[in-house]
């Protein structure tokens, strides 16, 4: 009899907003986390940037190879503020969608009825794309189309390997601006290219020197992790 009535048991709307309300905070939460994690590595990354311009600047005979890295974290640190603008974006698409699902559930209390949003429609299949909220997503679309608030949506809307891919191929003039940016007076923009960074013989002693070369690669982790 439990099974049965299990069966039958159909969620009330009220049920299904809070189920709703609750993926959506669910989501944000993530967000907020991701969006965290990506400050801190910005941070490491202007760190790492500084470190390796100081270590050319000090060390002539290594400034190749440390120019060659500035650049590399600049190219890095490019992709993690452009991966922090679409969670940001991403974060204020996903409120307005909680707006407008407990709109849709109070005209459904007043009027008795319910039409399919198709801004929620297309706010959704946008956010259900995003690696870092694939599964749960789903969920709500799942918990949205039960409810009649948006309609089935089809796989093939879901992001491609594409859509990520470029992101990948930052513009050299973005990392130019970075570098003129962070290391200012030291690197004007006309000379941001690897072999043309500035390496004076006198410079401020680094209290330690880091391993660039893993450090760059806990930092793709990290990123990758986000992605995932």
């Amino acid at each position: 009899m439990e099974t049965i009535r299990g069966l039958l048991w159909k969620p009330t709307p009220e049920e299904q907003k809070r189920k709703c309300n609750a993926l959506v905070r669910q989501n944000v939460r993530k967000l907020d986390r991701d969006i965290q994690q990506l400050k801190a590595t910005e941070q490491k990354t202007k760190t790492l940037i500084l470190q390796s311009s100081k270590r050319a600047q000090r060390n002539p005979s290594m400034a190749k190879q440390a120019n060659q890295d500035v650049r590399i974290f600049a190219r890095e640190l490019v992709r993690i503020r452009k991966q922090n603008s679409r969670l940001q974006t991403s974060k204020a698409q996903l409120q307005s969608v909680q707006m407008q699902v407990n709109e849709a559930f109070s005209v459904r209390r007043i009027e008795g009825s319910i039409k399919a949003s198709t801004g929620i429609m297309r706010d959704v299949n946008s956010l259900v794309r995003l690696p870092e909220l694939m599964g749960t997503m789903r969920e709500l679309s799942s918990e949205l189309m039960k409810a009649g608030i948006i309609e089935e949506m089809v796989d093939d809307t879901l992001m491609d390997n594409e859509m990520l891919e470029g992101e990948e191929g930052e513009a050299e003039e973005e990392v130019d601006k970075v570098l003129s940016d962070i290391l200012k007076d030291r690197l004007p923009a006309s000379k941001a290219k690897e072999d043309d960074l500035p390496t004076p013989a006198q410079a401020e002693e680094e209290d330690e020197e880091e391993d660039q070369a893993e450090m760059l690669a806990q930092m793709r982790g990290r990123l990758e992790a986000l992605k995932s």
